[in-house]
C-alpha cells in the first residue's frame, strides 16, 4: 500500500509538469487557433540553453534559467511572425506543416550542437525526503505540483478576469468583431506565443532533472502534454491540470506494477488521446475566416516515353556508381517510397497522418520474422510485410472515421509511438539472439543475389523497379474512379457523402494502400543488410518525411523524388559533400530551412514547378509538330515521367455533343414520406413534429421565417443530424436509420445552401464524382486499369440543360456565382435521384436567372419524373413552380396547401409579416 502511495505521489510531480508543458499547448491555441507541434521543441531549446549557460559559461542557476524561459519565448514570438502570420490564409494543413517545419529546425539544430546523448542534470528544487501518510517521496516533486497548481490558479485568473483575457476570448470568437472593438488579432496572437512559449521553456528547464536532457525525450514530452490539453479540451486550465496529475499517477503506476509490460506505461498518453478524440468525435474547432486552399493536385497521367527513358537513365548511374552512391541512391529511393504513402492518404484523400515510419516498421517487423522464424525467401517475406500491413494500417485509419485534420495527426503520432515503444523497442519480440536485430540473412530474388551488402548496385536496382510500380499504382488510383472519390473526400466529406460515396470506406482504402507502400518500403530498408534495426523506424521521423512531402508537392507523384533528395544519407546530401564537404551533416537543418519557405512561398511544393515547366516545353513542341497534333494534350501540365495539370483530365471522358433536347431518362417513381419529424438541439426544437409527402412529378415547397427549421429538416432527411426522431421513407424502404450515402445511393439527393462544390476538381470531375458507381471490385482494379466511361446519358442531358457544355474543362474556382449555383443542382441530378431536395438554389441569383432556374425545376419534375423539396426564401418561385406548399414557423407547420391556398392563410400572413412586404404574400 506505501508503495502505491508512494508511486501515486511521485506520478504527481510528472503530472504536474506534463499540465504545465499543455499550459503553454492551450495559450497558443486560445491565442491563435494553432496546434503547435513544435511545443516540445521550443521548450527543449530553452533547456539547452539554461543548461548551456550554467555548465559551460558558468552564469548563476536563476538568471541562466531566466534566460532559458527568455530563449523560448523568443522563438514562440519568431514562429509565430516568421511562419505562422504568412500562412493564417493557407489550409489548415500548411498551418499544420508550419509547427512541424519548426519542430524540424529545432531538433537539427539542437542534435548537431549537442548530439541526442543523455545528460545528468542535477535538482535544483529542494530534494530531501518527505513523509506523506506513511510513504516516503522526494520534496521536489510536492514543490513540482504546488509551481503547477499556482500557474494554473495564475492563469485562470488572467483570461477570466483581465483585460488581456477577455480579448483573448473575444479574438478566438470572432476576429473581426473584435478588430472592430480596437483588439488586434495578430498582437494577442504573438503575446499567447509568447506566454505559452515560455512556459514550454520552464517546464523543460524543470523537467531535465527527472528524465534527463536530451533532444528526443524533450521532444517527445509533447504527446504526453497534448493528452493533458485534450482533456481540458484546449480551453480551460484548472481540468488541463487534472488530466496531466492523472496521466502522471497513471503511468508512475505503471512503471512499478506493469514492468513486464514494455512500453505500456508510456502508452498512457496514446490511451488517453484515443479515447478523448474518439469519444468526441468531431475535429478541433479551427478558425478561419477565408477559404482554405488545399494543395493543387496533379493528374496522374503516364508519359510511357519518357518514363522508359529516366528508368533506364536510372538504372545506368546505378550500374556505374559505387558502393557508396549506391547507398545514397536506395536511401533517396526508399525515403521517396514512404513520401509516396503520404500522398496517397494525405494528398489525395486528405487525412493528416503521422504514422508513416510506424507501418514502415511495421512491415519490416513482419517479413523480418518471416524470413527469420519460417525461412521465407526475399519475394514471399516482402509480400507477406506488405500485405500483413493492410490491417494494421487499417487500424490506424479507425480513428479517422470520427476525427479528422489536426486530431487525426496527434492520434497518428500516438499510435506510431506506441507500436515503437511496445513493439520495436522490445527486445523479445525485435531481436534475434546474437544479432542487433532481425537476423535475415543476405537475400536473393529469383535466385539472383542482390545482397545490399555484397551487391549495393543490385540492390537499389531493385528499389527502383519497386519505386516506378508503386507510382504506377498511384498513378492508376488517381486517374480512376475511386481516386475522384478519394478527393472528393478530401474536398468536401459532407457534400461526398450527399452523392452516396461512402466516406469511411474511401479513408479506410487510403490508409491501407497507404500503409502497403509504406510497408513497402519498411521492407526494403531493414533488407537491405543482414539484420532488420528498428532505430530506422522511430516514430518521429514520420514528421520529416510529412515536411519533404510538402516540399516535393503532397499532390504531385514526381514530388517524393525531389524532396527525398533533401533528407541525409541520400544523393542530395552525397552532393553536398562535393560541393562542401561536411555540408551532409547540415541536411536536416537544411530541409527544415527549405520547408519553411515552401510553405511561406508556395504551398503546392517542387513538382507544381516542375510541372509547370515541363507543360510550357510540351506545348512548345507541340506547336513546332504541326496543328494536326495540336489540343492533343495542351490542356494538361506534364511532369518529367508522370502527368500533372492544374486540370484534370484523368478519365479522357467522352463528352458527345448530340445531347438530346429533352431528357430520356427518367427517375425511378418512388415517393417520400415523411413523418412526425423532430429535430432537438439541446433544449432547442428546430423542427417539431414535421411531415409531408413528395410524390413523383410534383414539386413541393418548404417555406418559412429565417430560423423557421427549414434546412434542418433537409439535413434530417438527408441523414446529416443525429438529433433527429420521426420516420422517413422512401417507396417501400424505411431509410430512417440510414447513413447519409447510403441515403443517397437509395434515390435522396440534395443540394446544399453554401454549395459545397469540390472546388479542387473541374467540373466535370465534380460530375463524375457524382454519377459513377463503382462495383465491388473496383476498388482493386484501379490499382492496375482505372476505369474509363463516357458520362451516362442523363448526365449529358443535366450538363445541356443547365448550360455547362463550354465549362467541363474548367476549375470550379473560375465559374460564376451563376455557374456555380447551376452545377450544385446539375451535381446532384447526376445522382438520378428519386428525390431531390434544393437548399436555397436561387440565392444570390438575379430576377432573369431565378425565373430560369424556376423553368429548370419545374422540368425536372415533369420531364425527369423527379419529386423536388424546394426550399427558397424567394416566395414568387416557389409560389410559380410549386404543386404544394409547406410553410413552417419556428420548427412547426402551420400551413399546407396548393400556392394559392397557402396565399390566403392567415397564419402565414403573421408569420411572414416580420420578413416579408405585404404584397409578397398577399392573394
Amino acid at each position: 500500500m506505501d508503495d502505491i502511495l508512494r508511486f501515486a505521489l511521485l506520478g504527481l510531480g510528472l503530472g504536474a509538469l506534463y499540465a504545465l508543458t499543455a499550459h503553454g499547448i492551450v495559450l497558443v491555441y486560445r491565442g491563435s487557433g494553432v496546434l503547435n507541434f513544435a511545443h516540445g521543441a521550443i521548450g527543449m531549446a530553452g533547456a539547452y540553453v539554461q543548461w548551456e549557460l550554467a555548465v559551460n559559461h558558468g552564469v548563476p542557476y536563476w538568471p541562466a534559467v531566466a534566460c532559458g524561459v527568455l530563449g523560448s519565448t523568443v522563438l514562440g514570438v519568431l514562429t509565430h511572425l516568421l511562419v505562422i502570420r504568412p500562412l493564417r490564409r493557407a489550409s489548415s494543413l500548411a498551418r499544420l506543416v508550419g509547427t512541424l517545419a519548426v519542430f524540424i529546425v529545432l531538433t537539427a539544430v539542437a542534435v548537431k550542437r549537442y548530439g541526442d546523448s543523455v545528460q545528468l542534470v542535477p535538482a535544483k528544487l529542494p530534494s530531501g525526503l518527505v513523509e506523506i501518510a506513511g510513504a516516503t517521496v522526494s520534496e521536489d516533486r510536492i514543490w513540482l505540483l504546488g509551481i503547477a497548481v499556482a500557474v494554473t490558479a495564475a492563469l485562470h485568473a488572467l483570461y477570466k478576469r483581465t483585460l488581456f483575457g477577455l480579448g483573448t476570448t473575444a479574438v478566438a470568437e470572432n476576429q473581426g468583431a473584435a478588430a472592430s472593438l480596437g483588439w488586434s488579432a495578430d498582437l494577442i496572437a504573438a503575446a499567447n506565443w509568447g506566454l505559452g512559449s515560455a512556459l514550454a521553456g520552464l517546464t523543460g528547464i524543470l523537467i531535465v532533472p527527472v528524465i534527463g536532457l536530451s533532444v528526443t525525450g524533450l521532444t517527445t514530452l509533447l504527446l504526453s502534454a497534448l493528452a493533458a490539453a485534450l482533456v481540458g479540451r484546449f480551453s480551460s486550465f484548472p481540468v488541463t491540470l487534472a488530466g496531466g496529475l492523472v496521466i502522471g499517477v497513471v503511468q508512475s503506476e505503471l512503471t512499478r506494477f506493469g514492468s513486464d509490460v514494455t512500453g505500456l506505461a508510456a502508452s498512457v498518453p496514446f490511451l488517453v488521446i484515443a479515447l478523448m478524440l474518439v469519444a468526441r468525435g468531431r475535429a478541433l474547432p479551427l478558425r478561419g475566416t477565408f477559404l482554405e486552399r488545399l494543395p493543387a493536385l496533379g493528374t496522374g497521367r503516364v508519359r510511357p516515353v519518357p518514363l522508359a527513358l529516366a528508368v533506364v537513365t536510372g538504372l545506368l548511374l546505378i550500374a556505374v556508381s559505387s558502393p557508396l552512391w549506391a547507398d545514397a541512391i536506395t536511401n533517396t529511393l526508399v525515403l521517396s517510397l514512404i513520401i509516396l504513402s503520404i500522398i496517397v492518404v494525405t494528398g489525395y484523400a486528405g487525412q493528416v497522418s503521422l504514422a508513416a515510419y510506424a507501418l514502415a516498421g511495421t512491415g519490416a517487423f513482419i517479413a523480418g520474422h518471416a524470413a527469420a522464424d519460417w525461412g521465407w525467401p526475399f519475394e514471399l517475406a516482402l509480400l507477406a510485410g506488405v500485405l500483413g500491413t493492410v490491417p494494421i494500417g487499417l487500424l490506424f485509419a479507425l480513428p479517422a472515421v470520427r476525427t479528422r485534420g489536426v486530431n487525426l495527426a496527434i492520434i497518428t503520432l500516438g499510435l506510431g509511438t506506441t507500436l515503437e515503444t511496445m513493439v520495436f523497442q522490445n527486445t523479445d519480440l525485435s531481436t534475434t539472439p546474437g544479432s542487433d536485430g532481425i537476423a535475415v540473412g543476405k537475400q536473393t530474388l529469383f535466385g539472383i543475389d542482390i545482397s545490399g551488402v555484397d551487391h549495393p548496385q543490385r540492390y537499389a536496382a531493385v528499389v527502383l523497379v519497386m519505386l516506378v510500380a508503386a507510382t504506377l499504382v498511384v498513378a492508376n488510383v488517381r486517374r480512376s474512379r475511386t481516386g475522384r472519390r478519394l478527393i472528393a473526400v478530401r474536398a468536401n466529406e459532407r457534400a461526398a457523402a450527399a452523392l452516396g460515396i461512402d466516406v469511411r470506406a474511401a479513408k479506410l482504402y487510403a490508409f491501407g494502400l497507404s500503409a502497403a507502400i509504406a510497408a513497402l518500403a519498411g521492407v526494403l530498408t531493414g533488407f537491405r543488410s543482414t539484420s532488420v534495426v528498428f532505430a530506422d523506424f522511430a516514430s518521429f521521423e514520420s514528421i520529416t518525411a510529412l515536411g519533404l512531402a510538402v516540399i516535393g508537392g503532397v499532390g504531385f507523384l514526381v514530388g517524393p523524388l525531389f524532396a527525398a533528395t533533401f533528407a541525409a544519407g541520400t544523393v542530395g546530401a552525397r552532393f553536398g559533400d562535393l560541393v562542401l564537404p561536411g555540408l551532409s551533416e547540415w541536411m536536416p537543418l537544411i530541409g527544415g530551412i527549405i520547408l519553411v519557405l515552401t510553405l511561406v512561398g508556395n504551398q503546392d511544393g517542387i513538382g507544381r514547378e516542375v510541372g509547370k515547366q515541363a507543360a510550357g516545353a510540351e506545348r512548345r513542341l507541340l506547336s513546332k509538330r504541326g496543328p494536326k497534333h495540336a489540343g492533343v494534350t495542351q490542356d494538361a501540365a506534364a511532369e518529367v515521367a508522370v502527368g500533372t495539370a492544374e486540370g484534370d483530365e484523368s478519365a479522357a471522358p467522352d463528352v458527345r455533343p448530340a445531347a438530346p433536347s429533352r431528357a430520356t431518362h427518367r427517375a425511378p417513381g418512388l415517393p417520400l414520406r415523411v413523418r412526425d419529424l423532430t429535430v432537438r438541439y439541446g433544449g432547442v426544437v428546430a423542427v417539431d413534429g414535421l411531415s409531408f409527402d413528395i410524390e413523383p412529378g410534383r414539386v413541393v415547397g418548404l417555406i418559412g421565417p429565417n430560423g423557421a427549421g427549414k434546412t434542418s429538416a433537409i439535413d434530417a432527411v438527408t441523414g446529416f443530424t443525429r438529433a433527429a426522431s420521426g420516420s422517413v421513407r422512401l417507396g417501400d424502404q424505411d431509410v430512417t436509420r440510414l447513413p447519409v450515402h447510403r441515403r443517397a445511393g437509395s434515390g435522396l439527393s440534395r443540394s446544399f445552401q453554401s454549395l459545397e462544390l469540390f472546388e479542387d476538381m473541374s467540373v466535370l470531375d465534380n460530375l463524375y464524382a457524382a454519377c459513377d458507381q463503382p462495383g465491388p471490385w473496383t476498388y482493386l482494379k484501379d490499382l492496375v486499369r482505372p476505369g474509363s466511361r463516357p458520362l451516362p446519358a442523363h448526365v449529358l442531358v443535366a450538363v445541356r440543360e443547365f448550360g455547362l457544355e463550354s465549362a467541363l474543362d474548367r476549375p470550379v474556382g473560375d465559374l460564376s456565382y451563376g455557374e456555380r449555383r447551376l452545377l450544385a443542382i446539375a451535381r446532384a441530378v447526376a445522382t438520378s435521384p428519386s428525390v431531390l431536395l434544393l437548399d436555397e438554389p436561387a440565392a444570390g441569383l438575379s430576377d432573369d436567372e431565378s425565373r430560369e432556374l424556376a423553368h429548370l425545376v419545374r422540368r425536372l419534375a415533369e420531364d425527369w419524373g423527379m419529386g423536388v423539396l424546394l426550399v427558397e426564401h424567394d416566395v414568387d418561385m416557389v409560389m410559380s413552380v410549386c404543386d404544394e406548399v409547406v410553410v413552417l414557423d419556428f420548427g412547426r407547420r402551420i400551413c399546407v396547401g396548393t400556392p394559392e391556398e397557402v396565399r390566403g392563410d392567415p397564419a402565414v400572413r403573421a408569420a411572414y409579416l416580420g420578413d416579408l412586404a405585404p404584397e409578397e404574400v398577399a392573394p
